[in-house]
């Protein structure tokens, strides 16, 4: 099993990736956003815990957050990995995926960051906002806060996964082909196994 995490600032191109991949590999494909939705639409007692803080504005807490997860993932027993996409987002959810995957005896076999600089997320973002839906995809302050909270507050996750090794960059800004290339550089021979 190859479990991996997807990472970047909003509009980095993260769920174009993990469509790539479901597709090569038959990975199971994990956005925290999609899971809360998915939840909440449902009504179900995790997604009423959960609308309770995102109604205040509040974040999700981790706890809430890591059981979606971990009810997601034995929904899915038999896959051949797992794209985390929108998680881990701080050091101690890092931890707590690590811990949930040691008990599923597997682990997390690299973090893959798409690296992408402001403007261009603005512009993506700018011009998906048509079709998104999303009325904070067509604000370019708004885009920017979000960005440089990324940076500020879940970009350090990258350092927990590089100081065990697992962590790459690859450069996002590229057309999608060329960043699905440099990830199957990265994922394709040990998803093999």
């Amino acid at each position: 099993m190859y479990n991996l995490i997807l990472f970047g600032p909003p509009g980095s191109g993260k769920g174009t990736q993990a469509d790539y991949l479901v597709k090569q590999h038959g990975f199971l494909h994990i956005s925290t956003g999609d899971m809360f939705r998915e939840e909440l639409s449902r009504d179900t007692p995790l997604g009423q815990e959960a609308r309770k803080y995102m109604d205040r504005g509040d974040l999700v807490p981790d706890e809430v957050t890591i059981a979606m997860l971990r009810k997601r993932v034995e929904q899915h027993p038999d896959v051949a990995g797992i794209i985390f996409d929108g998680f881990p987002r701080t050091d101690p959810q890092a931890a707590e995926l690590n811990d949930m995957m040691e008990e599923k005896q597997a682990s997390i076999n690299a973090l893959i960051l798409l690296d992408v600089d402001v403007d261009t997320i603005v512009q993506r973002i700018l011009g998906r906002a048509a079709t998104s839906g999303r009325a904070d995809d067509a604000k370019e302050d708004v885009i920017r806060t979000r960005y440089e909270n990324f940076i500020n507050y879940t970009a350090p996750v990258f350092d927990f996964y590089d100081r065990l090794g697992l962590a790459h960059r690859v450069n996002g800004a590229q057309s999608p082909s060329k960043v699905a290339q440099a990830i199957a550089d990265i994922v394709g021979p040990a998803a093999q196994d």
